[in-house]
């Protein structure tokens, strides 16, 4: 089996990465059936709000708690390891905040001070990065009830999944910056100070976005008082997990040539914060037709309606030229699609790579789940001199 698919037995996390319709959410609900079927009980978590990964898993919806799917649905013919479960949920960004803020809280009171706070109540479903970072929050949440041997993430578009990546340092830099814990002095005298020296800036700042906002906030910052803590060392935990020799990366692409160039964005940034690509799988493959160059083809068409033109060819001489051009304007895309992936493999490094064929219709329910599966864990093919590529 490949080892992409083996990340699946393997590893406690994985995360999928990639641009917008390549192909991610069904690939990281493949690898938690996978996981599955190899006797693990996984769960897939998805981070995009759109209904992709219920579609892809032919359900209705998903919400913010983990639903078992029945065993029937992702291993009909019965022949997995036993064991394993599926299940899978969407992030609620804001009831994971809601949830981490109570569990912070000293008491009752000061949590519903902060969840009843109009400051709080924008900045927990507006604020930018608030998504990316409470998906790693739900991602630690599992990972801490221990009741998971595989999770899958299927994150956002690649340029959000740094923001995913980097959520926790974010939150950290925020907690030790001076002017938050200026705000935050925990001690009447100091706090006392800290107004003084922040008047200036609450009269600028009240001025722009008026007087109202700026009583909501100070009154968040006061009801926060004491629980900045809990996130930071919450925040640390995330990071390492992240990092963990137990979290695989797992980059996922299509041939075209914005897809390639995110991927390979993608995988520079995450070698400059320290991780790397795990696996590579590569959705919608043009399959080749024939092992003939494009332009040998050209020529036969060439050819063809020479012929056709000398002796009044027939109607069906006339659709073969056709045929023999389309033919060739095919194997020319295949080359170029065989060049651009050259590329990003060789930025990827000595990772495994999986390339999932085009199939005949887009998944939306399990038989195409499975079908994207099989692809995944099947042996790959010899490697040896690629005559599109010449």
């Amino acid at each position: 089996m490949t080892a992409v698919a083996d990340l699946a037995g393997d590893r406690h996390i994985v995360v999928c990465c990639g641009s917008g319709g390549v192909g991610k959410t069904t690939t990281a609900a493949a690898l938690a059936v996978e996981g599955a079927r190899r006797g693990r009980k996984a769960v897939v978590v998805t981070v995009d709000p759109a209904k992709r990964l219920a579609n892809a898993l032919g359900l209705d919806s998903l919400t913010h708690t983990a639903s078992e799917i029945a065993q029937e649905l992702w291993d009909p013919e019965g022949d997995g390891s036993g064991g394993g479960s599926l299940s899978a949920l969407m992030l609620d960004a804001k009831s994971t905040f809601d949830d981490l803020v109570l569990k912070y809280a000293a008491d009752t009171a000061q949590g519903e001070r902060i969840l009843e706070n109009r400051f709080y109540r924008n900045i927990s479903s507006a604020l930018s990065g608030t998504q990316e970072y409470m998906a790693t929050e739900k991602l630690h949440e599992l990972h801490e009830e221990g009741a998971w041997d595989l999770i899958v993430v299927d994150t956002p578009p690649t340029r959000h999944a740094l923001d995913f990546i980097e959520a926790p340092a974010r939150l950290t830099r925020l907690l030790d910056n001076r002017l938050f814990r200026l705000v935050m002095a925990p001690t009447r005298a100091s706090f006392k100070v800290a107004n003084l020296a922040l008047v200036t800036f609450f009269r600028t700042v009240a001025k722009v976005i008026g007087s109202e906002v700026v009583e909501d906030l100070v009154a968040f910052f006061q009801a926060f008082e004491g629980m900045e803590d809990g996130f930071r060392r919450r925040a640390r935990k995330v990071a390492e997990l992240l990092a963990d020799p137990r979290t695989a990366f797992l980059l996922i692409t299509s041939p075209g040539r914005d897809s390639i160039s995110e991927a390979g964005y993608f995988a520079r940034r995450l070698r400059e914060v320290g991780l790397g690509v795990d696996g590579l799988v590569v959705n919608r493959i043009h399959p080749r037709f024939g092992d003939e160059m494009p332009e040998d083809l050209r020529a036969r068409a060439v050819a063809l309606a020479g012929t056709a033109e000398a002796g009044g060819g027939s109607e069906a001489q006339a659709g073969l030229v056709q045929l023999y051009e389309n033919l060739a304007d095919f194997s020319e895309l295949v080359a170029r699609e065989s060049r651009q992936l050259d590329g990003l493999e060789q930025q990827v490094g000595d990772v495994p790579i999986v390339r999932v064929p085009l199939l005949p219709t887009e998944v939306s329910d399990f038989s195409g789940l499975l079908a994207v599966g099989r692809h995944l864990v099947a042996e790959p093919p010899e490697t040896g001199p690629d005559p599109a590529s010449g």
